[in-house]
């Protein structure tokens, strides 16, 4: 079977590489795909992500037995649509579903709807209302571009004048462009933060292992927000009486909202969950596996992938049973110097000779030219490894990182040490 992987990132690696365990797997193709995944794939860099006629058109004249379309604006964008209108089996959710994530009104409109647990919030269309809203509000508080915004679109001002700047930069700067004509504004939620992904064929739902992201740039959750700078897996926060009622008042909850406006949900659902004293509530749905949270859960799954996507796009997921392996996951995200403002590329990427075989480097904004590995983007590698213990696994992550060099080469040094402190307690 040959297969189609959209995207060109971290996220996408880790899928192609798990797809690769499948014996029947032939070929896997990458669109764009990158410089490092070209040594697991077949990449396609001339066919972006967002290019759907060009994706559509690849698909139909190469033999596709089934496709995964991985980052949120190709799905946003219906290629799931248009590869099932040509008879291509797809993982990922169709247009209206994808909305979950598209339109953060749309989500919070939901949970509201359907008694999701969620924290308050109002919905403005103009600048002159946000602000006018804000001059009572109480701070720290959270303002949400409405669409799609590489993960960087939830700004967390600590005063008015913080906040009158935030509204600016997305409403009338549009730093974010369309995705900030209209914001939501909430309520500042505290306590851990646990990241849930889970495969759901509208039905059925079978949570991944939870995991724990680092979005701040800087040591100690300092700095701008980032699309993340790595990710422990478990969650030592997420226990299995949380578990239990995230399932009850939140996932199912979830998926029959979908379903009963229409809109049925199928693919990798992602559960960004703030544990309150209130209890679990949602932070954000993503319609898509998590970026770099995918480097950490998958490498723990022990049913084969494609089998479990198959599962999901025939709906028959019910009669799946998916495993995990007991173990624990850490993975350091390898960044550009000046990630996530300005930054150079073109930076020769060093990799070790030998790597242990708990750890793998995942490859995420890098690019060959004239056969060497160079930067291409903000987050350019996932270094992520597995071990019996979190602590373990983040020494072996750590170690692995050491050993990768290019110039300007940042990392955070404090990945995990919040999950290793929980698990202490």
């Amino acid at each position: 079977m040959n297969l189609l992987v959209v995207g060109g990132g971290g996220r996408e690696h880790a899928i192609i590489k798990k797809l690769k365990e499948n014996p029947a797997v032939e070929t896997i193709y990458a669109l764009p795909g990158n410089g490092g995944i070209a040594a697991d794939a077949v990449c396609v860099p001339e066919i972006a992500a967002t290019d759907i006629d060009a994706i559509v058109d690849f698909a139909a004249s190469h033999a596709i037995g089934f496709a995964v379309v991985a980052p949120d604006d190709p799905l946003a964008l219906g290629c799931v649509d248009r590869l099932h209108a040509i008879g291509i089996p797809c993982f990922g959710p169709d247009a209206k579903a994808a909305r979950i994530e598209a339109s953060k009104v749309f989500a919070k409109d939901l949970m509201k709807k359907y008694h999701i647990p969620t924290a308050r919030y109002e919905v403005f269309d103009a600048p002159e209302k946000a602000l006018n809203f804000l001059k009572t509000a109480s701070f720290p508080i959270v303002i949400k571009a409405d669409g799609l915004a590489l993960g960087k679109g939830v700004l967390i001002p600590r005063s008015y004048e913080e906040a009158e700047a935030a509204v600016k930069t997305i409403m009338e700067d549009r730093a974010f462009g369309d995705s900030g004509s209209r914001v939501v504004i909430e309520e500042f939620l505290t306590g851990p933060e646990v990241s849930v992904l889970a495969f759901t064929d509208g039905t059925a739902i079978a949570p991944m292992v939870s995991s724990m992201d680092h979005k701040r740039a800087g040591d100690g959750d300092t700095g701008p927000n980032t699309g993340g700078m790595g990710t422990v897996a478990p969650n030592p926060c997420y226990t299995e009486d949380i578990a239990q009622v995230c399932m009850d008042t939140i996932f199912l909850p979830t998926l029959a909202a979908m379903r009963a406006e229409g809109c049925p949900f199928k693919g990798c659902l992602y559960f960004g969950l703030m544990l309150t004293p209130d209890g679990p509530k949602v932070i954000e749905y993503n319609c898509r596996f998590g970026d770099p949270e995918t480097q950490v859960v998958l490498p723990l799954l022990k049913t084969d992938l494609l089998t479990v996507m198959q599962a999901v796009e025939n709906e028959t997921l019910g009669q799946l049973t998916v495993e995990w392996r007991h173990a624990s996951a850490a993975c350091v995200i390898l960044a550009s110097g000046g990630y996530p403002g300005h930054y150079e590329k073109g930076k020769a990427i060093t990799l070790p000779a030998a790597l242990p075989g708990n750890v793998t480097i995942y490859h995420a904004g890098d690019k060959l030219a004239d056969g060497q590995l160079v930067t291409s983007g903000g987050r350019v590698l996932g270094v992520t490894a597995t071990g019996p213990t979190l602590r373990q696994a983040l020494r072996d992550a750590y170690a692995a990182a050491e050993s990768v060099d290019f110039d300007g080469k940042y990392l955070r040094h404090d990945i995990g040490q919040r999950a290793l402190a929980a698990l202490a307690d």
